[in-house]
């Protein structure tokens, strides 16, 4: 994303808006094709944090950029570490990048994709499509959803700098929509507890009659859609 989108050299909020995107970049270090019609945006950020704390940029960018849409009647949630559902489907996801000196994260390029209005698999929703099944259809323009989704960044970011790692955690874990869950994780049950401050997954296991906590790093596991 950092040279792609020619952020080098920029100051921090400079923003970079495509139509499209040929090698986009996800989590598992995939790649994929991503038709007109959706919501591809990078902004740069200057955080100065540490580089254990990389976690709460995607944490607190997803947070704001779910409050603010559910602020519009779009009840999305989240789910971790970095995707934004809505009716337990994808409706988008965010990649953070950083750069880093002496342990610390200089400059980080947050990028979004939001569907809009184009074709999702079977685990993804549009806004489009969610807005059809409703009784009282609305809709957004792409510029609008733009503003909005770069509001929620800001939004996210302002709230963790000001009300500090522990808030923005538990600001997050409000939103995921697998909390409170049992899942199958490595061929066993766990319930699904919530994050650590250093974006870690917090789940519960019953071990010979035992409960005891485990923790599970971004990229370890992978965690399911309502749709599968």
């Amino acid at each position: 994303m950092w040279r792609r989108l020619n952020l080098e050299g920029a100051k921090p909020g400079a923003t970079t808006i495509a139509g499209s995107q040929t090698a986009g970049r996800g989590q598992w270090s995939r790649s994929w094709q991503s038709d007109r019609g959706g919501l591809y945006l990078s902004t740069l950020l200057a955080p100065h944090l540490p580089t254990a704390e990389s976690a709460q940029l995607t944490f607190a960018s997803a947070w704001g950029i779910a409050l603010n849409l559910r602020d519009r009647g779009i009840p999305v949630e989240l789910k971790w570490p970095n995707d934004l559902l809505l009716q337990g489907r994808k409706l988008g996801g965010i990649l953070t990048e950083i750069r880093t000196q002496t342990a610390t994260i200089t400059h980080a390029v947050v990028g979004v994709g939001v569907n809009w209005q184009n074709s999702t698999p079977e685990t993804g929703i549009s806004l489009a499509e969610f807005w059809a099944s409703q009784t009282q259809p609305a809709s957004l323009s792409l510029e609008l959803l733009g503003a909005i989704v770069l509001n929620g960044i800001a939004r996210g970011y302002y709230y963790w700098q000001t009300h500090g790692i522990e808030a923005g955690t538990a600001a997050y874990e409000a939103l995921l929509f697998h909390r409170g869950r049992t899942i199958a994780i490595q061929d066993r049950s766990v319930a699904v507890l919530g994050v650590t401050i250093d974006g870690k997954l917090r789940v519960c296991s019953v071990q010979n009659g035992v409960e005891c906590e485990i923790t599970f790093a971004p990229g370890s596991i992978q965690l399911g859609y309502d749709a599968q």
